[in-house]
């Protein structure tokens, strides 16, 4: 007589050794079906971990979380064999079933093969393709006909192109598994419902989709907030401010914020360097403290006269500002320049070699080894300023460790709502 435990035990071995296995039923089988020994020794636990590295802990939350079952490698094997003839690295290997540990049952040929085509056929190269399922193989366990063509036809017709679409979802891999109709359409018509270009809203969308997905009634109140700061919407700008007032979260908002007053802007102020330059909200609180710090006690510039050129804190401190401004100090005490400008930082690496060292070459040749000394020395961590250990503290005691209040890529698998 059988017992429940080994009728499941039969019926899962039917299933599996099927070639062609009903999906419900197969489905049904899984769940139901419990091992009667202890799961940490079960074949499951160690083919994970001696096949893809995982950890005991790992393969154990692998298999108690999607029930895997198998009892040979056969049908794992396969799968990790097509991935692996596909290109796919196995440390990606190893992301994707971690993410969908129930891929390990799929028949690769009829299930993934499909999937991995439609893609290349819009003109994903097999690299950008690997990158896309290793971060988002939820797709991959989607109806191609029923969801994944329907989904990426909506993208295509909202940017007007194909390889536009493809370009937006190697931006944000999740987007192909988004629910467009709930958490993207409506946005874009909250958009052009004020006034926004249709163009201005593909250029910015192929830039950073994942700021167009949200709850329709948040990224509505953050339109209407742009709208009362005075932003006009047919400037890009307005769009700057929407995405900007979309990535950063409040608490992070109000650190910077308190940055900028510490070094004596008024609120006002404040709101009208970023009316004037959005991205000014975007570098993290260290960042701003590095360069006002820099700018105000090592170059002497007016904090309020840095207000009026936001677009500075878009520079990089290590690379631009901080070895041009040292090399400027040099200008200034060999009688080369009279005074700073913040040109300095805003023309292009050419244009300052041919503005600042060339012009001065016959005179003075050693300028060249000494800009170059000048950036080996801020791209090398080597320059601490006289103030840097008081304004460490001063971050320390806001709480700050630089973060600009952005999801990571990796949290936003677990944390978003929308898919």
């Amino acid at each position: 007589m059988f017992n429940r435990t080994s009728v499941f035990h039969w019926l899962s071995h039917i299933v599996l050794n099927n070639p062609s296995p009903n999906p419900p039923l197969f489905l049904a089988i899984r769940r139901l079906s419990k091992a009667s020994s202890d799961p940490s020794q079960s074949f499951a636990v160690t083919y994970l971990k001696d096949k893809l590295g995982f950890s005991p802990e790992s393969a154990l939350a692998a298999v108690n979380g999607s029930n895997l079952a198998f009892k040979t490698p056969d049908r794992p094997d396969s799968v990790i064999a097509f991935l692996e003839k596909h290109g796919f690295s196995k440390t990606q290997i190893k992301r994707i079933i971690t993410i969908r540990p129930g891929m390990l049952y799929y028949d690769a040929d009829k299930s993934l093969l499909p999937k991995l085509e439609f893609f290349r056929s819009k003109g994903a190269s097999s690299s950008e393709l690997n990158r896309l399922l290793s971060y988002n193989p939820r797709f991959l366990s989607r109806s191609l006909e029923k969801q994944t063509i329907p989904c990426f036809d909506q993208l295509s017709k909202l940017l007007q192109s194909d390889s536009k679409a493809v370009k937006a979802i190697k931006r944000y891999p999740l987007l192909i598994t988004c629910k467009l109709d709930t958490y993207l359409l409506p946005n874009i018509n909250v958009l052009l419902d004020n006034g926004v270009p249709e163009s201005n809203i593909i250029l910015m969308f192929l830039n950073q989709p994942r700021c167009f997905v949200a709850k329709t009634d948040r990224f509505k109140g953050i339109v209407e907030e742009v709208k009362e700061m005075g932003f006009n919407p047919l400037l890009i700008k307005f769009l700057q401010a929407v995405i900007i007032l979309k990535k950063v979260t409040k608490p992070a908002l109000d650190k910077k914020f308190d940055v900028y007053k510490k070094w004596g802007w008024s609120e006002p102020e404040i709101w009208e360097a970023f009316r004037r330059y959005p991205s000014v909200m975007e570098s993290s609180a260290e960042k701003i403290m590095t360069i006002m710090d820099f700018l105000v006690n090592e170059m002497g510039f007016e904090s309020s006269f840095i207000a009026k050129h936001p677009s500075l804190f878009a520079r990089s401190f290590e690379k631009r500002i901080l070895p041009r401004g040292l090399f400027a100090q040099d200008l200034l005490s060999k009688g080369l320049i009279k005074n700073f400008e913040f040109s300095l930082f805003h023309s292009s690496e050419k244009v300052f070699i041919q503005r600042f060292v060339n012009r001065y070459e016959c005179e003075h040749p050693e300028l060249l080894m000494l800009y170059n000394e000048k950036l080996n020395l801020a791209i090398g961590g080597k320059y601490r300023s006289a103030s840097e250990e008081k304004f460490m503290a001063i971050m320390w005691w806001m709480g700050g460790n630089g973060d600009d209040g952005n999801l990571r890529f990796e949290d936003q698998i677990e944390k978003t709502d929308e898919f």
